[in-house]
C-alpha cells in the first residue's frame, strides 16, 4: 500500500470500500459467509485466514492510513501484540521493552514468556541509551509505545528506529494512544505499528479488535502464526469497524481539541495536583511530541490534590463515565490502580510512577464548557463530603 497522497479523512471515507457492483449502494456490503468456494478460484477464502472480503478491505484501509505495505484486523488489541510478538521471537530469543506500557502487555510478558523460554528485559527509563544498554547477543526485538498509558510518556521513535536498524533489530509499537490521525510510526523509521483497534478506530465503545501494519515481508511472517492461532474477528464487527473508522478523523480531532482545552484548565487548578498530557508546555516530553505528533491525542492523567480520594471523585460525576476502556466519543474516567494497571504489583505500579491516586482522562467529543462544569460539580461534591467528615 506504501503512503497515499490522499488526505486522512479521505482515507478514512474512501480506501478500503467494497463497491456494492449490484446493487449501487453508498456503503461496502457485508459478507457474512463462513463457507467460500474452493474450486476455480483465485483465493481460497476462510475468516480464520484473514481473508474474507471484509477483512480484506479494512485492512487496505488501516495499512493505508499507517503508511505499510499491509496490515490484518485480529479479535482483540492483545490478539494482535502478542500474534505480533510471538511472530518474531522464540525460544532463546531476547526482547527490550519500555518501562512505561500497558498492564496487559506488562502482564502478558512476564506471565507467558517465560513458559516459551523467551528473554525480556524492561528498559530504566525512556532515553534512547535506556534501550541500547539492554540490547545482548540474541536480542531480536525493541517494544514500545508512545503516547504511553496511563502516564503519556514520550518516545523517540527516529530514535529507536536507527537503534534497531544498527542491531538488526525489529522495532515495534503499540501506537493505540496517537492513533493513525495522530502519528505515522513508519515515518520514523519503526517497522510494525500496533493498534487497539477497540479505541480510537472504533470510537463508539462497542467494538473489541485489534490491528497490525507493516511491509508485506513482515504481515507475511505474522499471518503464519495468526491462522494457527485464530485470533481473527468476524465479519459483522469488520464491517461495523470499517463503518466506525470513516469519522475517525473527524473524531480525534474533535478530542485533541477538547483535550487540550481541558488539560489547560486542569493544569491550572489549584486542586489539581499534576497533570500528564504532552500538549502542555510543561511535560518532559512536549518538544519531542512536537516533533513526531501531528496532534498530542484524547488522553490524559491527573491527581487531585491529595486531600480528596480519587474513587469518590469518579463516582461523583454525572455526565463523565467512570469506565473500563477508552476512546470513545463519550468522556470517560478510569483508576489504572483499579482497571487497566490492576493485574500490575503495587510495587511494579510504583517502579512505573502510577500513583493510587492517578486517574485515566479519555476525553470525548463533548463541548469542553459542558466537561468542566460537571469536573467542578464533582470537586464540589468531594470536598463538602470531606468537611462533613471532618467536622
Amino acid at each position: 500500500m506504501g503512503k497515499s497522497n490522499k488526505g486522512v479523512n479521505t482515507i478514512c471515507t474512501h480506501v478500503g470500500e467494497i463497491h456494492d457492483e449490484q446493487f449501487k449502494g453508498a456503503i461496502s456490503p457485508l459478507y457474512m459467509s463462513t463457507s467460500y468456494a474452493f474450486e476455480d478460484v483465485d483465493v481460497k477464502r476462510y475468516p480464520r485466514y484473514f481473508n474474507t472480503p471484509n477483512q480484506v478491505a479494512l485492512s487496505q484501509k488501516i495499512a493505508a492510513l499507517e503508511h505499510a505495505e499491509a496490515a490484518m484486523i485480529f479479535g482483540s488489541g492483545m490478539a494482535a501484540i502478542s500474534t505480533a510478538l510471538l511472530a518474531f521471537l522464540q525460544a532463546g530469543d531476547h526482547i527490550v521493552l519500555q518501562k512505561a506500557l500497558y498492564g496487559g502487555t506488562y502482564n502478558f510478558v512476564n506471565e507467558e514468556f517465560s513458559k516459551y523460554g523467551i528473554e525480556f528485559s524492561f528498559t530504566e527509563g525512556l532515553e534512547p541509551q535506556d534501550f541500547e544498554s539492554k540490547i545482548k547477543d540474541n536480542t531480536k526485538v525493541i517494544f514500545v509505545e508512545t503516547p504511553s498509558n496511563p502516564l503519556l510518556t514520550i518516545t523517540d521513535l527516529a530514535a529507536i528506529g536507527k537503534i534497531a536498524k544498527k542491531h538488526g533489530l525489529v522495532s515495534m509499537i503499540d501506537n493505540t494512544f496517537a492513533s493513525p490521525v495522530n502519528q505515522n510510526p513508519l515515518d520514523f523509521g519503526i517497522e510494525i505499528v500496533i493498534h487497539s483497534a477497540t479505541k480510537y478506530m472504533g470510537g463508539h465503545s462497542d467494538i473489541c479488535a485489534g490491528a497490525v501494519a507493516s511491509t508485506a515481508e513482515n504481515m507475511e511472517r505474522i499471518f503464519h502464526l495468526a491462522k494457527n492461532l485464530g485470533g481473527s474477528l468476524s465479519d459483522y464487527t469488520v464491517w461495523l469497524l470499517e463503518r466506525s473508522i470513516k469519522t475517525m478523523g473527524i473524531r480525534v480531532k474533535a478530542q485533541n481539541a477538547n483535550a487540550q482545552y481541558l488539560a489547560e484548565y486542569l493544569d491550572a487548578h489549584q486542586e489539581i495536583d499534576r497533570v500528564y498530557y504532552p500538549g502542555l508546555p510543561n511535560h518532559p516530553g512536549h518538544d519531542l511530541a512536537k516533533a513526531q505528533m501531528k496532534g498530542f491525542g484524547g488522553m490524559m492523567s491527573f491527581e487531585l490534590d491529595k486531600s480528596y480520594d480519587a474513587s469518590e471523585f469518579q463516582k461523583a460525576l454525572s455526565l463523565i463515565k467512570p469506565s473500563m476502556s477508552l476512546a470513545g466519543v463519550e468522556s470517560t474516567v478510569l483508576s489504572p490502580t483499579l482497571a487497566s494497571h490492576a493485574l500490575m504489583s503495587p510495587e511494579e505500579r510504583k517502579n512505573q510512577g502510577i500513583a493510587d491516586g492517578l486517574i485515566r482522562f479519555s476525553v470525548g467529543i463533548e463541548e469542553a464548557e459542558d466537561l468542566i462544569a460537571d469536573i467542578e460539580q464533582a470537586l464540589e461534591k468531594v470536598r463538602n463530603s470531606s468537611m462533613v467528615s471532618t467536622d
